[in-house]
């Protein structure tokens, strides 16, 4: 099987069987959207939408968030993994929408990454899943999914995971394919015990060919 038969399988299956997959994280704006991506590193999606509520509620622009003071922030993302750096990443990241970007949310990777707590990973999610740009952020799970099905060869980094997703997904698809090898990562290529056997990629599965088919 070629590699570009090996990805169309892949576009097939999920057109089918998740042709509406998204983020998981409840927002309703850029703004909310950068908070909770801020907020998602290393943390559930599930203990990010628990939390974010009472931040939106009391800091619903950048302009507010700005002006807060640590103390003020820091009760709110208790629950949150790493709630100290968390905290100064936020309102760093407001601070520096109101003074560079008139307190809106670029959309370029480049500007984004200049933000307080906003690496490459995060700058693809805010651009592909606001603008559908076709950048390809590559998470735990996504490298993870790609390297398992043979998607990815010998990817050692996160940036090397990406050039090639987008090198072979076409264009189009790249900003729902994010979230398509997301979920499958969260729900059924999970790390430890991945459900191999009622997965629906399996055919075309390089892990499942090296270390499940042959025990069964």
């Amino acid at each position: 099987m070629t590699k570009q038969q090996r990805y169309q399988f892949v576009i097939d299956y999920f057109t089918i069987h998740a042709p509406d997959a998204a983020t998981e994280l409840l927002y309703d704006n850029p703004f909310q959207l950068l908070v909770s991506v801020i907020l998602s590193a290393q943390c559930t999606d599930k203990r990010v939408n628990i939390t974010t509520p009472a931040i939106f509620k009391k800091y619903p622009t950048a302009e507010y968030l700005a002006s807060a003071t640590f103390d003020e922030v820091f009760p709110l993302i208790r629950s949150i993994s790493y709630p100290n750096n968390k905290t100064k990443h936020l309102i760093g990241m407001a601070a520096m929408l109101v003074e560079k970007f008139a307190g809106k949310v670029p959309m370029t990777v480049d500007e984004l990454m200049l933000l307080p707590g906003v690496g490459r990973k995060t700058a693809n999610v805010i651009t592909s899943v606001i603008d559908h740009q076709p950048n390809m952020a590559v998470d735990t799970h996504v490298f993870r999914v790609s390297a398992r099905l043979g998607l990815t060869t010998n990817a050692k980094t996160p940036f090397a995971a990406e050039k090639q997703l987008i090198k072979y997904f076409p264009e189009s698809h790249i900003f729902t394919a994010h979230h398509w090898l997301i979920l499958h990562g969260r729900y059924i290529c999970t790390a430890r015990s991945p459900k191999c056997t009622i997965c629906g990629l399996n055919p075309v599965c390089k892990y499942y060919k090296n270390n499940i088919k042959h025990k069964i």
